[in-house]
């Protein structure tokens, strides 16, 4: 992190009070401000993290409309600012409705310093969290592809290799492990090409049983088997002039490798028992997640049907070397799920974050997404952790049995969770557990949530 002393704004009319809050926060780069305008200059001119607003200011020190005005001016100027406002003990009606407005927290005086740089503390580091989410939304637009996600150098070279494939008509062969992407980069390679307006069809070679392959991919004739009761025309007629899309292509057993060898030398289909041969314009694009060098080596893969196939080879990297891009795709994915399921996450909490970089992602791009998923839907926080996404936090070890720390760690959970379903409004999730502010500050000091969450 940067040592350059992070701004706070404090707008207050009492002087005094202002001097010890300068000397509380030495550490920050201090914003006075005793007005309403003055406050407004300020925010306009360097926005801060964090403002302490004074409920109580002239020209109306009893009541609350010049604080909740300044409250709304800076929310106006710079939303992502987190105001706490100060109150007396006669104005805690008026304090609540200013954190309904927006505010971020408020305490009462008099002042305890302590509480207040706690306060401060949590409220910086909600800021930077939810600047870090909103760097990694923003983070999608690096991507030259339209509905492809990513950001790092290994996808990016990727994607500008399909750009480059796409408008010609040469046979593809896309390779990576499952959950990679291969069928959405084989749709951009189709809505790329000339052919984007006519049909790309996709065919799983390996869900698909060898007795019906060859009727699937060919189509049959009227009366050709039993139970053949109709004309059924394949799906390699059904991609004419468009994009025919063979996943799991290493899956196909031999003797359909030499039809569709056949196919593809002169793209002339055949029909399970039919006479005349049908003339079609079909691209080819393939998919595998096998080592088809070690296939034909061991002859379970024909080294002809593989150099048609292999005109172009695009390697897709798995999650794992791909930089930051989980963070993004995870990011991209909270984001289109809480709009999907209208739930209240808006980002990821610090152990989130870690786990998300250093989790393997074995099921790669798929399993991050199942994974988010699943978290949005079922946890109620504005901020996922690392264990709503069934992750483990870096350094994190096997937890200790003793009675002792199970119930330290049941106590940190019903803190976090009081937090979370509170929107981070310390007040409300002091209400939830049924305890006071100062207990719970001090239990938030014990559990160094402030600093975690």
């Amino acid at each position: 992190m940067s040592s350059t002393p992070r701004a706070l704004l404090i707008v207050d009319d009492d002087p005094g009070l202002l001097r010890q809050l300068r000397w509380a926060f030495a550490d920050h780069k201090v914003y006075p401000a005793s007005s309403r305008q003055e406050a407004a200059d300020l925010v306009r001119k360097e926005p801060a993290p964090v403002a302490i607003v004074d409920l109580g200011l002239p020209p109306d020190p009893d009541g609350a409309s010049e604080g909740l005005a300044i409250l709304a001016d800076i929310l106006t100027i710079a939303p992502a600012t987190k105001v706490i406002i100060a109150t007396g003990n006669e104005t805690r009606e008026h304090a609540l409705r200013a954190i309904a407005l927006g505010a971020y927290d408020f305490y009462q005086k008099p002042i305890d310093i302590d509480t207040l740089q706690l306060i401060v503390a949590r409220a910086e580091r909600i800021f930077d969290l939810e600047a870090e989410n909103r760097r990694l939304l923003e983070a999608t637009a690096a991507s030259p592809i339209d509905g492809i996600i990513a950001s790092s150098s290994e996808m990016l070279r990727v994607l500008r290799n399909i750009e480059k494939t796409a408008p010609t008509d040469v046979a593809v062969l896309l390779r990576g492990e499952s959950g990679t992407g291969k069928e959405l980069l084989a749709r951009a390679i189709h809505k790329l090409s000339a052919r984007a307006r006519e049909p790309f069809v996709p065919i799983n070679c390996a869900a698909i049983p060898e007795t019906l392959l060859e009727s699937e991919l060919f189509g049959h004739e009227k009366g050709a088997f039993t139970g053949a009761l109709k004309q059924t025309i394949g799906r390699i007629e059904n991609a004419d002039r468009g994009t025919l899309f063979l996943d799991e292509i290493g899956d196909v057993p031999l003797p359909m490798q030499v039809k569709l060898l056949r196919f593809l030398q002169d793209q002339l289909v055949e029909r399970i028992g039919g006479r005349n041969p049908v003339q079609v314009d079909v691209r080819i694009v393939c998919a595998t997640n096998q080592d088809l060098d070690s296939m034909m080596a061991e002859g379970r893969f024909r080294e002809d049907l593989y150099y048609r196939l292999n005109e172009v080879t695009v390697q897709i990297p798995p999650l794992r070397e791909r930089g930051a891009d989980a963070l993004v795709l995870a990011s991209f994915f909270l984001s289109r799920f809480a709009a999907e399921y209208g739930r209240l996450a808006r980002g990821f909490s610090a152990t989130a974050l870690a786990a998300l970089r250093d989790h393997p992602w074995p099921g790669n791009v798929r399993e991050l997404e199942n994974r988010v998923k699943r978290a949005v839907v079922m946890t109620d926080g504005p901020l996922l952790s690392a264990a709503d996404l069934g992750l483990t936090a870096a350094g994190e070890e096997t937890p200790s049995l003793t009675i002792r720390d199970a119930r330290a760690r049941a106590e940190r959970e019903v803190l976090q969770l009081a937090l979370a379903q509170a929107g981070s409004n310390l007040s409300k999730a002091a209400k939830l557990l049924g305890i006071s502010r100062p207990t719970l500050y001090d239990l938030m000091q014990q559990h160094r949530i402030g600093l975690d969450l």
